[in-house]
Formats: structure tokens, sequence, C-alpha cells
């Protein structure tokens, strides 16, 4: 997202049509589709840092038992976005200044070896669908909609991890991604510490151009300035209303 733009939250429809363990074609909840969309919620910050996942509240909001609840938080809980604590319950992860510092380094290193094999792969065809990305990145600035500007500033570096063509580095990435929207959730300000539109042009640019060691630079430099602007002295209020955040997507 833009350096100096924040986005207003989205609103997710009620969870009425999954009462039962079933979405509202009458198909049970898959752990899949629950996973899904709780880890959608925590990247796209509709659930804050330190949320509290009661296993009640989510039974209720996605009409399935505790055990079917108790596997997908697991699952969340190896993707380091949920943390499971003794006796306490499971809770939306809060990332320590360590981990962050930690995370952005590992994105630097990931992320440079992504864009310097992608330079070496890109097409016309594949820089067109970058540009696709960006040009809907900066549509949903302009009209204010941080869920869709999340979301595609994502999918930016994750598909220059596709077209680099290396799965390993691509299933790294994805999970670094997650977990850097988690940590700008919890340390980020809005009008400096997102993902900068112009920041990821000028990456394609460079890699259209075929010059892997700018688009190299380019992309530290846009980690770092990230890393740099995020106050490690934010604090977080939670939001409780599990089953309006989590709730069945309208039309489902």
């Amino acid at each position: 997202m833009g350096r100096n733009q924040d986005a207003g939250l989205a609103t997710a429809a009620s969870a009425k049509s999954l009462a039962g363990g079933r979405g509202g074609r009458g198909q049970p909840v898959a752990d899949e589709a629950i996973f899904t969309r709780v880890h959608g919620a925590i990247v796209e910050r509709r659930l804050e840092p330190g949320t509290k996942l009661g296993e009640e509240a989510l039974c209720e909001a996605f009409g399935v038992s505790r055990a079917q609840i108790r596997r997908v938080l697991l699952n969340l809980a190896h993707a380091k976005l949920v943390e499971l604590r003794p006796n306490r319950g499971a809770y939306v992860a809060q990332p320590s200044v360590r981990e962050a510092r930690h995370v952005f380094e590992a994105r630097r290193a990931v992320e440079a070896a992504v864009v310097e094999r992608a330079a070496d792969r890109m097409t016309e065809e594949m820089f067109a669908a970058l540009a696709a990305i960006l040009r809907e990145e900066h549509q949903a600035q302009e009209r204010g909609d941080r869920q869709a500007a999340i979301r595609l500033s994502g999918d930016f570096h994750l598909r220059l991890a596709e077209i680099a063509g290396n799965e390993v580095l691509s299933s790294f990435l994805q999970e670094l991604v997650s977990r850097s929207s988690l940590i700008i959730a919890t340390y980020g300000m809005a009008s400096d510490s997102e993902c900068s539109h112009d920041d990821h042009w000028t990456v394609a640019r460079a890699l259209q151009d075929g010059d892997a060691a700018a688009a190299v630079t380019h992309m530290k430099q846009h980690l770092r300035f990230i890393e740099e602007h995020l106050n490690f002295a934010a604090e977080v209020e939670p939001p409780v209303d599990l089953k309006t955040i989590l709730g069945a997507p309208a039309g489902s």
C-alpha cells in the first residue's frame, strides 16, 4: 500500500448461513475453508494481534465441531499466525521485535533471490500480469479499500516468486509475507510502514529491463524502508466479535 495511505476496514457478512456446519450451499465447511478465512482475516488485519480465538465463538461462527476448530488452530500455529497458550487457548500471534527483525532479514534474502531469478525469466506476458496487479493495487488504494490493497500487495510479491520458478522460495515467501502483515499490524504506522505502490513499479520495471542487480537493490531498499518505519512502541486494541469478522462472505 502507499506510504501515506491507510484504507478502510472491510466488513464481513453474517455467519448465520454456516449454522449446522454447512455453507450457504448446503456443503460441509472444510478445514481448508476455515483456515483460509481466518488466515485472510489475520493477514488483512481484520483480526488484530492479541485477539483471543475462542473455540466456542469459532464453532458458532463456522457451525463446526471443536475438534475441527482445534485442527485449524494447530495449522495456523504452524504458520506462526496463532499462538496456542497452555490452559488459556488460542490467540492471534503478537510477534516480538526480535522476530520482526528476523522476518524482514529473511525476506530481504529470499526476495533478493526471487527477483534475481525473475529477471532472467521475465517475459512481456509476465510483466503484463505484474502490471495488472499493480493497477488493481493502485485502484484499491484510491477507493480506500484497505483489504483489497493488502491482498494485492501480497499478490505482487508472490507473483514474483511464481515468475522465479522456484517452488521452495515461493513457499518460504508465502509464509514470510503472511508474517510480515501480522508484524505491520502489530507495529506499523499507517502513514509510513505500508507497502509502496511506487516501489513495486520500480522493481517491476527493473525486471522488465532484465536488470537483476537493480531489481535486487530496489527490493532490498523497499523492504528495509518498511522495517525502519515500524513503530516498535505501538499497542493494539484487539476486536472481540469473531462471528462478525469471520462470517461467511456475501453470496456464499
